[in-house]
């Protein structure tokens, strides 16, 4: 796959997507209490996650964090559940907001990151 997709996919979308997502996130049950302890600031931290995934899709480069280093501060409270259910609700969102070709680019890649994430915060097996 090119490192950014051949389509019209904008940040105005991205920006709709992170908002609907993160919203969902807040209700939800098993990862609400975690987002809303963490996040001190939400639409700063949905700027910040929109830059990230102008950055993943787009290649903007407007994102400068370290998502590992943020993941790895909570390790403590993470699970692969958790992981999971992120990309659940990742996955229904996405496919309500996007039109079908991005949506499963878009879920690929969340995949591939959460699965990052995951090594990174001990939660799966180093991937030699």
């Amino acid at each position: 796959m090119p490192a950014s997709l051949d389509l019209d996919l904008d940040d105005a979308q991205l920006r709709n997507l992170v908002e609907r997502f993160y919203a969902r996130i807040r209700q939800d049950p098993e990862l609400g209490p975690i987002f809303n302890d963490i996040v001190q600031d939400w639409p700063e931290h949905l700027t910040k996650l929109t830059a990230f995934w102008s950055s993943v899709m787009l290649t903007s480069g407007r994102y400068h964090g370290n998502p590992m280093l943020a993941h790895f501060q909570h390790k403590e409270r993470l699970t692969s559940a958790l992981f999971a259910r992120w990309l659940e609700l990742w996955g229904e969102t996405s496919a309500e907001t996007l039109p079908p070709a991005y949506t499963a680019a878009i879920q690929a890649r969340a995949a591939r990151i959460a699965e990052n994430l995951q090594r990174g915060c001990g939660l799966l097996p180093p991937d030699w």
